[in-house]
């Protein structure tokens, strides 16, 4: 670990996120139009200290769309490198409860894979089309709103 002059930890702190990749029998995936910034975007947020990652997005998906889900596998680590933000997305299925507008998201819908191409941001619709490909899991960065390129 570096320390600074004061002996503190100079290393930078990351955010921890996690999204579910909800998708139905028929394959419509569930999305949500956030509240605070009108993106259709993947039900998730911020994994809480107490939480594992599977927890976290039970409960993120839950509180954001109305529904409860089981948790599949990891399909994809994504890393905001401008932000420092990295988001673990899980593939998951529904299992009881009716999609709702809640107080973070106006709009709860289930997409197709064309649905969610034309949507969503390319570093949004990348974290729900992955959760398709059996090859997963994939790791990949962005700048918030472009991924970058594969070195």
């Amino acid at each position: 670990m570096n320390r600074d002059s004061d002996g503190r930890s100079s290393t930078p702190l990351h955010s921890v996120s996690v999204a579910g990749a909800v998708i139905r029998e028929d394959g419509r995936m569930l999305v949500i139009k956030r509240r605070d910034n009108g993106n259709w975007e993947p039900p998730g947020g911020v994994l809480e200290l107490d939480e594992t990652p599977e927890e976290g997005v039970v409960r993120e998906v839950l509180e954001e769309t109305g529904i409860q889900v089981e948790v599949e596998r990891l399909t994809g680590v994504y890393k905001n490198m401008t932000r420092g933000i990295v988001a673990l997305v899980f593939r998951c299925k529904p299992s009881v409860g009716k999609e709702h507008p809640t107080s973070e998201a106006t709009a709860v819908e289930w997409l197709t894979t064309d649905g969610i191409k034309e949507h969503m941001r390319e570093v949004y619709a990348v974290r729900m089309l992955d959760a398709l490909d059996p090859s997963n899991p994939h790791v990949r960065t962005h700048d918030g709103r472009q991924l970058s390129s594969s070195k």
